[in-house]
């Protein structure tokens, strides 16, 4: 298996797995947590979409995508600790860009620059 098609599957496990962990309240029922996944385009999301009382909730949690072989990880707006979860899932730290970070800070991580 090439390491693109691995890291698919890794990033839809870890994904799952905080599905599993992060299911809403049942009294939080009108609100949904979704895992969208297109493997076609490398582009993984977990988002947060209904209502709470009369406002609208629509939040992306986790943002990840894979561009020219590294696993980008554009957000993560939870306590979930995705990028440490992938690494101990066997991607390799080289192959890990903190998007998050402005450009001009990857390099004061030990991630790849891009």
């Amino acid at each position: 298996m090439d390491s693109v098609t691995r890291y698919k599957e890794i990033i839809k496990e870890t994904l799952q797995k905080f599905l599993e962990r992060y299911q809403p309240q049942p009294e939080r029922s009108d609100i949904d947590t979704l895992l969208t996944a297109d493997d076609e385009r490398g582009v993984y999301l977990i988002l947060r979409t209904g209502w709470q009382a009369k406002e609208r909730v629509q939040r992306i949690l986790i943002y990840i995508r894979l561009i020219n072989n590294r696993v980008y990880v554009e957000e993560d707006w939870t306590d979930f600790d995705v990028v440490g979860r992938l690494l101990d899932a066997g991607i390799p730290q080289e192959d890990v860009v903190l998007a998050f970070h402005h450009p001009s800070l990857r390099p004061f991580t030990e991630f790849a620059l891009a």
